[in-house]
C-alpha cells in the first residue's frame, strides 16, 4: 500500500479525532450535513492572523481556542446553538508536530465545552506569518435570530461582562502594563463567548451584536442599522478590577477583543434581561440609551459632558 502524504497523515493524526458524523471521517471533499428539523442555520466566519490577533509566542492551545471562540461568540450575538466548524489553516511548512498536537487539543477542549464538532476544512504552508480561518454553523428557531437592527428610542443599552479586558489584555501579552495577576493578557488570549446567554435573549433584546471591535464603534453599526442615536455613560461602563486599576478608560471604550454581548432591551423587559442573565451566571449592565437622531454615539463623562475620543475603534483598513 502506498504511503500517506505527509499532509493526510498530519491531518489525520491531529484533526480526524475532532471530526462529526457530518465530515464523513475527513475523507471526502466535502462534508455532508443536516440541519436540525425545523430549524435555521446561522453561519460566521472569522480569521485570525499572527502578530495581528495573536502573538508568535501564544501557547498554540489557546490561539486555537480563541479562534473558535471568537466565532462562537458571533453565534452568541445571533442566539444561535453552535453544530458545528469549518477550520483552514495556513502555517509554515517548518511548523513542528508538537504545534499541531497543541492546536488540535485546544479545539478538542472546547468541543467539549460547547458542543459542537470539526466537520472538514484545509491544511496549506505559508512563508508566514501563519493565518488561521473558522466558518462556524450554528441553529435558531425560525425568525428568532438576534439581528443589529430593531432597537427603538427608548430602547437601553446593556452589556455582558466587563468592557476593555482585551485591548488592556494585548499591552500586558505585549510587556506594556503591568498584570501581576494575568488577568488583562489571559483575557486577551481565551475570550469568554455568550454562548448560553445569547440563546436567552429572544423576545427580550431588540437588537444585539458582541463586542469585537471596541464598544464605541460596534455600538455604532447597531445605531447605524436601527437608524438611531445613542448615549453612553462612561462612568457606567462596567471595568474589570485591573481595568480600573490601569486608569485608561479611552482604551477601554474604544479597544477591541473584548467579545462580550451588546444589547439593546426595552425597559419593560429588563427584569426578562436580568433572569435570563443570572440563569447564565453572566453580569449585564446599563450603560446608556437610544434616541431618536443621527445614528452617533455620544460618550458622556463623569459630570455628564460629552468626552472627545481619539479614536472610535479598531479597524483592519486605517
Amino acid at each position: 500500500m502506498a504511503a500517506i502524504p505527509a499532509e493526510f497523515a498530519l491531518i489525520y493524526r491531529h484533526f480526524r479525532p475532532l471530526a462529526g458524523p457530518g465530515a464523513l471521517n475527513l475523507d471526502d471533499d466535502a462534508a455532508v450535513f443536516a440541519p436540525p428539523p425545523g430549524r435555521e442555520l446561522v453561519i460566521a466566519a472569522d480569521a485570525m492572523v499572527e502578530g495581528v490577533h495573536f502573538l508568535p509566542d501564544d501557547p498554540p492551545d489557546l490561539v486555537a481556542r480563541k479562534l473558535l471562540r471568537t466565532n462562537l461568540s458571533d453565534l452568541a450575538a445571533m442566539g444561535a446553538v453552535p453544530l458545528g466548524y469549518l477550520l483552514t489553516v495556513s502555517v509554515r511548512r517548518d511548523t513542528p508536530d508538537a504545534w499541531f498536537a497543541g492546536f488540535s487539543a485546544g479545539l478538542a477542549h472546547d468541543q467539549r465545552e460547547f458542543s459542537l464538532v470539526l466537520l472538514g476544512g484545509d491544511t496549506t504552508s505559508t512563508p508566514g506569518p501563519a493565518s488561521l480561518s473558522l466558518t462556524i454553523l450554528g441553529s435558531v428557531t425560525p425568525g428568532t435570530a438576534l439581528r443589529r437592527g430593531g432597537a427603538r428610542a427608548g430602547d437601553e443599552i446593556w452589556v455582558s461582562g466587563t468592557i476593555g479586558d482585551g485591548a488592556l489584555g494585548l499591552l500586558a501579552a505585549t510587556g506594556r502594563l503591568a498584570d501581576p495577576s494575568g488577568f488583562l493578557a489571559g483575557r486577551y488570549r481565551l475570550p469568554q463567548p455568550r454562548v448560553a446567554l445569547g440563546q436567552r435573549l429572544a423576545g427580550i433584546v431588540t437588537a444585539a451584536m458582541d463586542v469585537s471591535d471596541g464598544l464605541v464603534q460596534d455600538l455604532g453599526h447597531l445605531c447605524r442599522a436601527s437608524g438611531l442615536a445613542a448615549i453612553v455613560e462612561a462612568p457606567l461602563v462596567p471595568l474589570s478590577a485591573p481595568a480600573r486599576a490601569a486608569d485608561m478608560l479611552e482604551l477601554c471604550l474604544t479597544g477591541g477583543d473584548d467579545y462580550e454581548l451588546l444589547m439593546a432591551v426595552p425597559p419593560g423587559r429588563v427584569a426578562a434581561l436580568g433572569a435570563a442573565a443570572a440563569a447564565g451566571d453572566v453580569p449585564v449592565t446599563r450603560i446608556g440609551a437610544f434616541e431618536t437622531g443621527a445614528p452617533v454615539v455620544q460618550v458622556r463623562g463623569a459630570a455628564g459632558a460629552p468626552m472627545a475620543l481619539r479614536a472610535g475603534g479598531w479597524s483592519h483598513f486605517t
